[in-house]
């Protein structure tokens, strides 16, 4: 089981792209706990849950940096989603991304 959160400054726009995620791990036959969050809650949310990758959404890609210190010693990838997939709302094409980091 992948466990694949996706954060977003309200968790609106990002909650799309992964109900196409989901199907996209479900037609691999792929187990996934994929989810959003918003960039506010993210703290916590890591704190509770174990996650094998974190994925920030176009409009908080700022906060990579930061993140990335943050999960260093938990060994939890972050990355920015591709624009071109978050625009076009590829949930393929993201979830490979996510799966590529995660190795």
């Amino acid at each position: 089981m992948k466990t694949i959160m996706l954060v977003c400054a309200a968790g609106m726009s990002t909650s799309l792209l992964v109900t196409k995620m989901k199907k996209a791990a479900e037609a691999k036959g792929l187990e996934a706990d994929i989810f959003a969050v918003s960039a506010s809650e993210a703290d916590s949310v890591l704190e509770q849950k174990n996650v094998d990758v974190l994925l920030l959404g176009p409009q908080v890609k700022f906060l990579k940096n930061q993140f990335q210190k943050k999960l260093a010693s938990k060994n939890i990838p972050v990355d920015s989603i591709n624009m071109q997939y978050y625009g076009m709302m590829n949930g393929e094409k993201v979830l490979e991304q996510a799966l590529s980091m995660i190795g």
